[in-house]
């Protein structure tokens, strides 16, 4: 749940104290797409607080996908989709530190590492959605999952609507210019991110409602190592 949640505070609390201090203008950017996120994050104050909140946020993204990946091959094995998933998750995550740490920054170079993070982790999360959410459908047919309706195709759901925000804004960019191609893309990008959000919230569901716990516990060196899976 803080893997999603603490990124929407942090984006909303840096959004916020841009406005206070007349670093964008006052607007809904949900609607209006009057800002982007990283010009909303990019200066002054609004840029320190991003960063203290999203690095960690980061961090969580990582261990959560590296949890889901164990999770899942429990009951696939060594499939594709989880055996996929852990490294996937983690250069997601890498590719966020990577863009919150140059958000700021000036110059051709730190521009181009701002955007390869951004288009990574967009990307590469996208992919964890569909490896997880498919997983979690042929788990919940077989019987082996028992969810809600909206909890199974929660993650396939919210990645068909990712790839139909990316479809909009290209047709969009390729008919349009102007102010109206970049409010669409700040539209876009806002959203975008609610359905990361979304993302790590429905599998925070997922997991309460089959009480999935996670322990740290330690081993007597004496005893063999549990069985990898």
């Amino acid at each position: 749940m803080l893997a999603g949640v603490l990124p929407l505070v942090a984006t909303l609390v840096a959004w916020a104290l841009s406005t206070h201090l007349g670093l964008v203008t006052a607007c809904n950017p949900f609607i209006d797409g009057c800002v982007s996120i990283s010009r909303a994050a990019r200066h002054d104050l609004p840029n320190h607080v991003f960063r203290a909140l999203m690095l960690p946020a980061a961090t969580l993204q990582a261990l959560v996908w590296l949890v889901t990946a164990r999770w899942l091959r429990q009951h696939l094995g060594r499939t594709p989709g989880p055996r996929w998933l852990a490294p996937l998750g983690v250069m997601a995550a890498i590719a966020l530190v990577l863009y919150v740490s140059f958000l700021g920054t000036e110059g051709a170079v730190y521009r181009l590492l701002r955007q390869y993070g951004t288009v990574v982790y967009f990307g590469f999360t996208c992919l964890c959605m569909l490896l997880a959410g498919g997983a979690v459908q042929k788990l919940a047919a077989a019987g082996v999952l028992r969810l809600p309706r909206l909890l199974e195709v929660a993650m396939l759901a919210l990645a068909a609507a990712l790839v139909l925000l990316g479809l909009g804004n290209a047709i969009v960019a390729a008919v349009f210019g102007g102010a109206l191609k970049a409010r669409i893309e700040n539209v876009t990008e806002w959203w975008g991110a609610l359905i990361f959000v979304a993302v790590f919230v429905a599998l925070a569901a997922m997991w309460a409602r089959l009480g999935l716990r996670l322990t740290l516990a330690a081993r007597d060196p004496a005893q063999p190592a549990p069985p990898h899976g």
